[in-house]
């Protein structure tokens, strides 16, 4: 069976570890709008596939210190200040714990947003500067999203017609052909066509849900924890398609709390932290905490099972 070292190692960026003097020049080297670049970075007419600068989503909410009908609105800020950026054949993971927000990038990137959000910074596809109307008329055609939660499903709705309703402006002959391909590629019986969401597994759940992004023509592909839930050899399935579609000249955006997955399969590493990213860095970095920039990036290494779980590197 393929396993995840072999997907990585089936890129043509895969990146050799270089000792600390060559990766540390290397590095300065490729240093680039906050981020540093993996091995051969694309950028087609001059510019990121996705751009995200200075972001911050916040909220709302009365504040709870105060009495019920006396309370003031405050801003409570969820993301701060965050930029990240998505190259042409290339996977980004955005790493950090979960419950600390990362979500929101993607409700950003898919102009999806709650009442009471308040969002600011600057967002650009393919070089042009987005608002919240051209992300929303891009959201389901050229940036398609894996979003982490099964609700996201249309409970009225038979699974098969979601799936096919991913696919714009194509006949129906052809719509239903590539649902059955998907089907067949992640172990989901042509019945589950007639299905409701409810009728599903959560692991089926989630293959839906992957189904219903691959099957457009997406140029970016925002994935939010798309693999728990899932055996094995269909999570192994979904990393080979997104290493896949990344090689072919889509961009992904990995959002994942498992920093072991994200080494294996990602091209480069967004570490998130307090709010916002701390470091963006070429997946060669962390071949050593020496060439780890941020404390809390050195932290997450040493806490991997092969350096001993170790809190501090002690």
């Amino acid at each position: 069976m393929t396993d995840l070292q072999d997907i990585r190692s089936s890129s043509a960026r895969v990146i050799q570890a270089h000792d600390a003097k060559d990766m540390h020049g290397a590095h300065d080297a490729h240093d680039h709008h906050h981020h540093r670049h993996a091995e051969n970075p694309v950028h087609t007419h001059g510019h990121h596939l996705l751009q995200v600068e200075d972001l911050s989503v916040g909220f709302r909410m009365y504040d709870p210190t105060e009495p019920f009908f006396a309370a003031k609105q405050e801003l409570v800020n969820v993301i701060d200040h965050l930029s990240i950026a998505v190259h042409e054949r290339e996977i980004v993971a955005l790493v950090g714990p979960s419950g600390a927000g990362k979500s929101l990038l993607a409700d950003a990137i898919m102009a999806c947003y709650e009442p009471n959000v308040q969002v600011e910074g600057r967002i650009w596809f393919d070089g042009e500067l987005q608002d919240a109307k051209s992300l929303a008329a891009l959201a389901g055609g050229a940036i398609a999203v894996v979003p982490q939660s099964v609700a996201s499903l249309n409970p009225l709705v038979k699974v098969g017609k979601q799936v096919q309703g991913g696919r714009r402006g194509a006949a129906k002959e052809d719509c239903a052909r590539k649902q059955q391909e998907l089907f067949a590629r992640y172990g989901l019986v042509p019945s589950v066509a007639d299905l409701y969401p409810h009728e599903l597994s959560g692991g089926m759940a989630r293959r839906v849900l992957l189904c219903c992004a691959l099957i457009g023509n997406p140029r970016l592909i925002v994935a939010d924890e798309p693999t728990p839930g899932l055996d094995e050899a269909a999570a192994l399935r979904v990393l080979e398609d997104f290493r896949a579609f990344a090689d072919g000249g889509g961009g992904v955006l990995l959002i994942t709390h498992d920093i072991e997955l994200a080494l294996r399969v990602a091209d480069r590493i967004a570490v998130f932290h307090d709010k916002t990213i701390v470091e963006e860095t070429s997946v060669a970095s962390f071949a050593s905490p020496e060439h780890l920039q941020h404390p809390f990036s050195r932290a997450l290494w040493h806490a991997l099972p092969e350096h001993g779980f170790s809190a501090a590197g002690e």
